[in-house]
C-alpha cells in the first residue's frame, strides 16, 4: 500500500512548498505531472503498471498537498519550477517524465529552461498552443469559467465520490483513478464537511494561464526524445495539434515521435491507465531514432 504522506516538501526559488510522492516500482526514476486540478496520486494506478520504473509523483503548486507563493498568479512558469525543484531537491539525474495535459506543458518548459533535464519525456496531450507568440491570460475561456464554479464543498468523502461517479467528465475515470481523486483531494472540515484542496478560483487561473507560455516557441531547447500521445476521441489538444509540435521538434532537430489511442480521448491515462503504461513502457525501453507517427489500442470513450 502507497504511503498517503508526502515522500518530500521542496521548496521553489518563489517559496512555493510543493509536496512529492512515492508511487512506488524499481528500477530509472519516472516522474509523473498531473493535469490541471487534480493531484499526484490520480497517476497512482498508472504507476502500478510502471513497476519497472521507480515512479514519483508530484504535486503541482496550489494541487493537493502543495502550497503556492502568494506572488504566483497562475502563470505556468511556475508549473516548470515545480518539476524543476523536485529533480534538484530529489537528486535525480536525468530522470524519465511523463506529463498528462498542463503536466505535460510543465514538463516541455522544464526541459527548455534546462536543457538536459531528463533523459526523455511523454507527453499525453500537452495544452501547449502551437503559436510563436504568446496570448494573455483568458480568464473568460469554458475550462476557466467551469472551473471556477466548480463545486468545492461535499457532506463526506462518500457524497463527493458518489457525485462525481454519477456523470461526466470525471464518471469516466478508472474506478481507482476516481476513489483515490477524492480520498487524496480533498481536507475534511472541523464539521466533518470536506473542501476541495486544489481551491476553485486556483483551477480557474491555472485554465486562464494556459495559453501564456512559450513552450511552443522554444521546443528546439530540447535536448531529450519526445513522445507525444493523445486520444482519438479527444475535443481537445489532439492529432493536430500534436503534430504541429512534432513538426516543430524535428525542424529543429529533434527527436519526436506520435501515438494515437483509438477510443480515448484527453482523460485516457484515467480512464485506461494500464493501456497507457504499456506504451509508456515500450516508449522508454526503445528510445526512437527518428521521429515517426503511429496508432495505439484503444479502450472506452468519454468527453473531456
Amino acid at each position: 500500500m502507497l504511503d498517503p504522506a508526502p515522500l518530500a516538501r521542496i521548496a521553489t526559488p518563489d517559496g512555493s512548498d510543493i509536496a512529492v510522492f512515492d508511487l512506488g516500482g524499481e528500477g530509472e526514476p519516472l516522474l509523473l505531472a498531473h493535469a490541471t486540478g487534480f493531484h499526484a496520486m490520480v497517476l497512482a494506478e498508472l504507476a502500478r503498471h510502471l513497476g519497472s520504473f521507480h515512479c514519483y509523483g508530484i504535486d503541482f503548486r496550489a494541487h493537493g498537498c502543495s502550497r503556492a507563493a502568494e506572488t504566483w498568479n497562475g502563470e505556468w512558469a511556475g508549473l516548470a519550477a515545480d518539476v524543476l525543484s523536485v529533480v534538484a531537491g530529489l537528486g535525480l539525474q536525468q530522470p524519465y517524465a511523463f506529463g498528462h495535459s498542463c503536466g505535460g506543458a510543465a514538463l516541455l518548459l522544464a526541459e527548455e529552461a534546462a536543457p538536459g533535464t531528463f533523459r526523455h519525456l511523454y507527453c499525453y496531450e500537452p495544452i501547449v498552443v502551437p503559436s510563436l507568440d504568446p496570448l494573455p491570460a483568458n480568464f473568460g475561456n469554458p475550462l476557466s469559467v467551469g472551473a471556477a464554479r466548480r463545486r468545492e464543498r461535499f457532506g463526506s468523502k462518500a457524497e463527493a465520490l458518489a457525485n462525481y461517479a454519477s456523470k461526466p467528465p470525471l464518471s469516466v475515470l478508472h474506478h481507482a483513478v476516481l476513489e483515490a481523486y477524492v480520498e487524496h483531494g480533498f481536507d475534511t472540515e472541523p464539521d466533518g464537511s470536506v473542501r476541495l484542496r486544489c481551491r476553485p478560483a486556483d483551477e480557474a487561473r491555472v485554465f486562464a494561464n494556459a495559453v501564456c507560455h512559450d513552450a511552443y516557441r522554444s521546443l528546439g531547447k530540447i535536448a531529450c526524445p519526445v513522445e507525444l500521445a493523445c486520444g482519438r476521441l479527444t475535443d481537445d489538444f489532439g492529432e493536430d495539434v500534436l503534430a504541429a509540435l512534432d513538426d516543430r521538434l524535428r525542424s529543429s532537430g529533434g527527436t519526436s515521435r506520435m501515438t494515437v489511442f483509438e477510443g480515448l480521448d484527453h482523460f485516457g491515462p484515467m480512464e485506461r491507465p494500464e493501456l497507457v503504461a504499456a506504451s509508456v513502457s515500450e516508449t522508454l525501453a526503445s528510445p526512437p531514432e527518428e521521429s515517426t507517427r503511429r496508432g495505439a489500442g484503444g479502450g472506452r470513450s468519454g468527453t473531456a
